[in-house]
């Protein structure tokens, strides 16, 4: 008899457990919110540019009041914003509007290229090695 009580119990349990996995999957996020407020204007790799029709300032207000970054930084009319697992820059566009693009932190990320707008954009230092970014130019 136990062990009949012990297959339902986990029979009731395999329904929970894919409800929790889809409501986790479907969590939404930066990248999420930029796909569902801006348009698309190309693909290249894992990075993708928007347009939005709004200047620099109100386009990143507006996605920063939907998520905080863990690090922001303007730097020549553009606005970096790094999150757990993007970057997304947004500069200025044709016509009073603004381009988004969001990047997968994998990319440009991790080899330095955004290390010139310091703390917070540098990569992280291989798990018990020292840093060893040095000198990745300059934004200017």
């Amino acid at each position: 008899m136990a062990a009949v009580s012990r297959f339902s119990a986990r029979v009731r349990l395999v329904p929970m457990l894919l409800l929790v996995l889809a409501a986790t999957a479907c969590g939404g996020g930066v990248r999420d919110y930029i796909a569902d407020t801006y348009a698309l204007q190309n693909t290249a790799g894992d990075a993708k540019t928007y347009t939005s029709n709004d200047p620099v300032g109100t386009t990143v207000s507006n996605i920063v009041a939907e998520e905080d970054p863990a690090a922001r930084k303007a730097d020549g009319g553009s606005e970096y914003l790094r999150y757990d697992d993007d970057i997304v820059t947004v500069s200025a566009g044709p016509g009073g509007g603004s381009l988004v693009r969001v990047e997968d932190i994998d990319g440009r990320y991790r080899s330095g290229g955004f290390a010139y707008l310091g703390p917070g954009f540098n990569p992280g230092s291989p798990a018990g090695g020292a840093s060893g970014s040095g000198g990745s130019g300059s934004a200017k």
